[in-house]
């Protein structure tokens, strides 16, 4: 029959949209809390499931990629980054420029002296944390970039830098299980060096 598709259609969006209100009455009057949201947001609740953003806001999954960001352990002076240029090489909408500080001698410090990205042309790819050698640059998970300006959409080194304590809120899971194989590592290397210790 002649547009069976186009009903069908219908049915299930009017049945979503009622579903919405019916279990909108079950949080009735404040169908907004965060109890409600926290619920409502589970995939076998019916009806659509939306948030009254910016009010509310959900908690981004680890895994979410927005911009890459550079971690300093201690002092901002002092960040991971060593400015060997790998993350620039492989990144593929060439986003990212860097710039080696130098000695007054011209010999290179391995830190960078600036180091710039371009959020308007970043494809969140992650390929930059992929290859990052000295695990100094990660992805962030903040979202909220809106500008008045493109200008303000290029970060430069002193937006990018954040402490190491900032990595581990947004990424639990991978800042453990990189810190459990830096362990894993010195122990093996404690190790070797006693064994050859007590060989000579």
């Amino acid at each position: 029959m002649l547009g069976r598709g186009v009903l069908r259609g219908m049915h299930v969006t009017i049945k979503r949209l009622m579903d919405t209100y019916l279990e909108d009455l079950k949080y009735f009057p404040r169908r907004a809390t965060e109890a409600a949201v926290e619920t409502r947001q589970r995939p076998d609740v019916r009806g659509l499931k939306t948030i009254e953003y910016p009010f509310q806001k959900l908690e981004m999954f680890e895994g979410y990629r927005m911009l890459p960001f550079l971690i300093y352990d201690e002092d901002p002076e002092k960040p991971r980054c060593t400015a060997c240029g790998m993350c620039a090489r492989v990144c593929p909408p060439q986003c990212i420029w860097i710039e080696s500080d130098k000695s007054p001698e011209g010999k290179n410090l391995r830190r960078p002296k600036s180091f710039t990205i371009d959020a308007t042309i970043c494809m969140s790819c992650g390929m930059c944390v992929e290859f990052c050698p000295s695990d100094a640059i990660k992805m962030d998970n903040d979202y909220e970039i809106g500008v008045h300006g493109r200008e303000e959409l290029i970060y430069s080194l002193d937006r990018l830098l954040k402490p190491v304590e900032y990595y581990a809120k947004i990424h639990p899971t991978e800042y453990a299980t990189q810190e459990e194989e830096k362990r894993k590592k010195a122990a093996a290397k404690a190790q070797k060096a006693a064994i050859k210790k007590k060989e000579s």
